[in-house]
């Protein structure tokens, strides 16, 4: 990705916003832990706030919401992504479609009296785990929990192995088609930037609050916060760029800890201030190397040869150990994140059973953590669920503070205007401190015993001193990213802190 265009496609986005018939509503999703039902059960408008059902898909890797397309509206389920930037939509006569006896998430084109395709071959989107969608971009009517968008810009995926589509919401440098042509002219109005020009939000701005890993609801919200869905102050910190123009949600992640009835521990690692991008479309978290193995050693994960990843005891998900994620220096946010957040299912048809080790015969989970060997790294659901986070694509800057889990109560605050900083968020002082490398010492690993202790009876005393092993002999390596997918041709990836 070339600098001259990037540079004019964050300017893009600024101007597209600029001037826009902005209302002074949100709109927002919730979230709701069960299958997607047949037809997505409208809510209703509530004076200016929109809802929609969406539920979480946690083995099919993220978070999906029920839209409608077209005229007379067809229903979708798409998975929303804050890591792309672009709406696309299986067609229901591709071959992954036809393969599985029809795509359930897909669309048929010549039933819209209002779809018309705009560029014939130009979308084309492709992921680290080699999964891909091709096809023409496309205008339709996009609706969005009573709210309806007129001439929406989405992908149509005509040759693809992936049975649902995305809503990315992400910056615009990061649409498909910026990376296919290398052009900024080809950049487009993306969904949170044309809701602001419709009037339907403010300013390109949302809040997540994804709830627990077994919550029935939760909330997506555009233009605005809910005071409701978090404790204590909103701490706002930086996005950092990337040879001086914006591609992603890239924080810097300054500490970790982890915490045990038996002690606690600083973990380091080389890479810190570590870049990572917090991510709705990644299940998982990935880290360095040599701090994800700290934290694996802390927990009690193991990694195993077969699945590709580390794995634990599937009891550990009731350990009383946390971890505590630092960003933006020492006087910024801390979040903490439980096991219960981190210990999921391997497979859907019953987990398997540890054949050897200190762990034979005990059912298998995989863990929340896995490791990766190029930045910017991912903190992607296993992390979110434990955070609310405020994504502001105008000032460049995310707000974050701890969840209040399965909250009841809701208090909505749209953005005043387009240029309006996070409501009721603190900035952080002293953020030029993020980017100082703190000094790397080995843990003592005094919170090891006690996260293991409070949940698995056949915990081995020395574990501790070593990795053990599971499945085979243990062996560190670039993982297999089979639950995520992250777009490549961007260039996101190119440059560091």
């Amino acid at each position: 990705m070339k600098v001259s265009f990037a540079l004019a496609v964050g300017s893009l986005a600024a101007g597209l916003v600029e001037g826009a018939n902005a209302g002074n509503g949100v709109v927002q999703w919730d979230i709701q832990k069960k299958p997607p039902p047949p037809e997505a059960k409208r809510l209703g408008k509530r004076a200016s706030t929109y809802e929609e059902a969406v539920s979480n898909e946690e083995m099919r890797g993220g978070y999906f919401a029920s839209c409608t397309l077209g005229t007379p509206p067809q229903d979708l389920t798409l998975q929303l992504d804050t890591g792309s930037s672009d709406i696309w939509v299986p067609e229901s006569t591709a071959q992954v479609c036809r393969k599985s006896g029809g795509c359930t998430f897909g669309i048929t084109p010549s039933d819209s009296d209002t779809f018309r395709i705009t560029g014939p071959d130009l979308f084309d989107i492709s992921y680290l785990d080699g999964s891909s969608a091709k096809g023409d971009y496309f205008t339709d009517v996009f609706d969005i929990g009573g709210a309806t968008v007129q001439n929406m810009t989405m992908g149509l995926g005509n040759q693809t192995d992936i049975g649902y589509g995305l809503v990315g919401v992400g910056y615009a440098l990061n649409e498909a088609i910026v990376g296919d042509t290398g052009s900024a002219s080809s950049a487009y109005p993306n969904l949170p930037v044309t809701m602001v020009n419709e009037g339907l939000i403010n300013t390109v701005a949302y809040s997540i609050w994804l709830n627990d890993l077994d919550a029935s609801s939760g909330s997506i919200l555009f233009g605005g916060i809910d005071t409701k869905k978090y404790h204590g102050d909103l701490a706002r910190i930086d996005v950092y760029p990337t040879q001086r123009f914006y591609t992603s949600f890239k924080v810097a992640l300054t500490s970790l800890e982890a915490s045990s009835p038996s002690g606690s521990d600083a973990l380091t690692s080389t890479s810190f201030p570590i870049p990572t991008v917090l991510d709705t479309g990644t299940t998982l978290s990935y880290l360095p190397t040599d701090i994800a193995m700290q934290v694996w050693k802390e927990v009690g994960a193991i990694y195993s040869r077969d699945f590709q990843m580390a794995i634990l005891p599937c009891s550990l998900a009731a350990s009383k150990g946390i971890l505590t994620f630092g960003f933006a220096g020492p006087s910024g946010p801390k979040i903490n994140v439980s096991m219960d957040e981190l210990v999921l299912d391997l497979t859907t048809d019953g987990p398997p059973v540890f054949t050897s080790g200190k762990y034979k015969n005990q059912d298998a989970c995989k863990f929340g953590i896995q490791n990766f060997t190029q930045a910017p790294y991912l903190l992607g659901d296993t992390f979110l669920r434990s955070a609310y986070v405020v994504y502001d694509l105008i000032n460049n800057q995310i707000g974050i503070a701890p969840t209040d889990f399965n909250s009841t109560e809701s208090n909505i605050v749209p953005f005043p205007s387009a240029s309006a900083e996070i409501p009721s968020a603190t900035p952080v002082p002293n953020q030029a401190q993020a980017t100082i490398p703190p000094a790397v010492t080995s843990p003592a690993y005094s919170a090891s015993p006690g996260f293991t202790d409070s949940a698995a009876g056949s915990r081995n005393k020395n574990a501790a001193s070593g990795m053990p092993e599971a499945f085979g002999v243990p062996q560190l390596c670039i993982l297999g990213l089979s639950t995520m997918m992250i777009m490549v041709g961007s260039g996101v990836f190119l440059v560091l802190f």
